[in-house]
């Protein structure tokens, strides 16, 4: 089987090694079978599609709605190169998947509106399937309510005509959704366990997600949740795209 591709934006060590530990586990893949890309310690390297199944874009600190003037030259060297490969990626209509972040570059890839009318606090939401997301193949043997775990900064408030709607929540109408046939993003994390949201809470906290004041609301929020279906979508990508 070819690999398929990490690319991730973490800069904190212990994020990043849990949340490629997470995909790992969520996709069912072994080491040799995920590569890992860490585009904020350096630059993107040449990407060759033919030699891997598929792409996978993990979640970030970067917003891709933030004022120009206030993105680090980091941030505005990895939104151009996702840029330049979402060029190459969306005409081609290759496996890509973008999880959290996925929206955001995807999004402004293709004309979506990414602003914070939709922010979602850490913690769990219930995921509801749209009618195209019910029949999707990376949903497949999803129930059409479940619950997976958010936190972001900036939502999809507008999608293009041409992209499909996949789910929604009541809190952020845009949860998934796909262009073409094979790219697609989710604003939710579909790596994400009740451990792996806990340890998340733990990095983060003090760059602006929450306050000191909220921590132990959502870690009992968080420890109180059922998350249990989300993994099923990576491991469903994987399913699909392994070649």
């Amino acid at each position: 089987m070819k690999p398929f591709l990490l690319l991730a934006t973490r800069a904190e060590d212990d994020a990043a090694d849990g949340e490629y530990a997470a995909m790992l586990d969520a996709a069912g893949l072994r080491e040799h079978e995920l590569l890992r890309i860490r585009l904020e310690a350096s630059p993107m390297p040449p990407i060759d599609l033919d030699a891997v199944s598929g792409i996978i874009v993990g979640g970030s600190p970067f917003n891709s709605s933030d004022p120009a003037d206030a993105k680090s030259a980091v941030q505005v060297r990895v939104e151009t190169e996702l840029a330049a490969l979402l060029d190459i990626v969306v005409p081609r209509d290759f496996p890509f998947f973008g999880a959290c972040y996925g929206v955001g570059t995807l999004g402004t890839h293709e004309g979506a509106l990414i602003d914070r009318t939709f922010t979602e606090p850490i913690g769990p939401v219930t995921v509801t399937l749209t009618d195209a997301g019910a029949a999707d193949p990376l949903l497949a043997g999803l129930p059409e309510r479940f619950d997976a775990f958010v936190g972001h900064k900036e939502a999809v408030t507008t999608l293009p005509e041409h992209a499909v709607l996949l789910a929604s929540s009541a809190t952020c109408p845009v949860q998934m959704f796909r262009v073409g046939e094979h790219v697609y993003a989710t604003q939710f994390h579909p790596e994400l366990t009740v451990d792996g949201i806990l340890e998340r809470i733990r990095v983060y906290q003090g760059h602006g997600y929450f306050t000191a004041e909220e921590m132990p609301g959502l870690v009992a929020n968080a420890r109180a949740a059922q998350v249990e279906w989300p993994a099923k979508v990576l491991s469903n990508f994987v399913a699909r795209y392994a070649s």
